[in-house]
């Protein structure tokens, strides 16, 4: 059994939510400072002990249903393959989960609204290593296999973490999923995959398989349990007594719905009435689609207003090198009517929204919780 006692060195600021495995997310408002997550402020999600690998040794296997097996260390992967970078976002399927726990009683880690994070990866794609495994020979199939992922971290049923996702994501030339080595322009963090990691862009962050060990294609999804046995959503009547019968009919979670978080104010938040102030915030959507719109209504729902998008003010941060990431978003105030309730949603490019009804979507898991945003804002005097 792997014991925690060899731990990579962290950031302080992180506000952890489980030690052992560790689960951290940074503060919300250096999140928001940064559209590009520093290092070490990049939100942790851990299932297991942190495992400590020789970069130089270590050896991923591509098996299966390849024709062609290989074998590949990271220089390997580096010196024999295109490397591409990629900025995406990933994000936890518990992001927000204490909001839905306020409804009632869920299982998982508490996170708050910063289970999420931005970076730039690099790599080559998984298309090109496949490719190179003769997966070609297999496209009459495509459709209908799966890739599985596993990671070293040995985690339930003495096995190392592991997913899967489509081959046919896979092998999308503009899917961009990639065996990531690198994480803004450093080598990865040991708490963040070291040597080397799956960044599935669009996905779910379940699916973005840490400390890659193998890389298999197969009829069939992952039959790791992190597929089978969680992270899958259900209907709201579902219990712990009656959720055996619901496993296996649930599919596995993996394109993110849109989903956002006001930054600032925090809940609660004391403002002078009448004072000016801005409104900022986060939202994101999966599959590749981008965020065009953010509604802020500051009576509780009752009236909608739009917020300005970062992506449309900020040259460097084109559409184009934004399509699987996060939006920033401002709604500056002139006169703040506190005390009120702020309410956000946001939409994507397919019309895709998020719903009103946090009790409507709760689930026992707490995962996917992408309700309308709501923020309690108390007043303040001016004296």
């Amino acid at each position: 059994m792997a014991s925690y006692s060899n731990e990579p060195l962290r950031n302080p600021n992180l506000t952890i939510n489980s030690k052992e495995p560790f689960n951290a997310e940074p503060p919300s408002d250096i999140l928001r400072e940064h559209f590009v997550t520093p290092n070490d402020q990049f939100y942790v999600r851990n299932h297991a002990p942190v495992p400590n690998l020789d970069g130089r040794t270590h050896r991923v296997q591509v098996e299966g249903l390849v024709p062609h097996p290989l074998e590949l260390t990271a220089e390997q992967l580096r010196s024999q393959y295109e490397q591409v970078t990629v900025m995406a976002t990933l994000m936890c399927a518990g992001n927000r989960r204490t909001e839905m726990a306020s409804i009632k009683k869920v299982r998982g880690v508490g996170w708050g609204h910063a289970a999420i994070s931005n970076a730039i990866w690099r790599g080559p794609r998984l298309r090109d290593v496949l490719l190179n495994a003769g997966i070609e020979k297999l496209e009459s199939q495509w459709e209908d296999l799966h890739v599985d992922f596993e990671g070293v971290d040995i985690c339930k049923e003495n096995r190392g973490y592991g997913s899967s996702i489509s081959l046919m994501k896979a092998m999308d030339p503009r899917g961009d999923v990639i065996i990531a080595l690198e994480m803004n322009g450093c080598e990865l963090p040991r708490d963040h995959g070291y040597p080397m990691r799956m960044v599935v862009p669009g996905i779910v962050g379940a699916r973005s398989v840490k400390w890659l060990k193998s890389i298999r294609v197969q009829a069939q999804e992952s039959t790791n349990y992190y597929q089978k046995r969680d992270y899958k959503l259900f209907p709201p009547h579902v219990d712990w007594d009656t959720v055996d019968d619901w496993w296996d009919k649930a599919p596995a979670i993996q394109e993110l719905p849109v989903q956002g978080a006001v930054i600032q104010p925090k809940q609660g938040e004391a403002i002078t009435t009448g004072s000016p102030y801005t409104i900022k915030g986060y939202a994101i959507s999966g599959g590749g689609r981008r965020i065009t719109r953010v509604d802020v209504s500051l009576d509780g729902g009752k009236s909608w207003e739009i917020a300005r998008l970062f992506s449309k003010v900020n040259e460097y941060h084109t559409k184009n090198k934004t399509k699987w990431s996060w939006e920033f978003w401002e709604f500056p105030v002139l006169a703040f009517p506190s005390p009120c309730e702020v309410v956000v949603k946001a939409w994507d490019e397919a019309s895709n929204t998020m719903p009103e009804d946090l009790a409507q979507i709760w689930n026992l898991r707490g995962v996917m919780n992408n309700s309308w945003i709501r923020v309690k804002v108390n007043s303040k005097s001016r004296f």
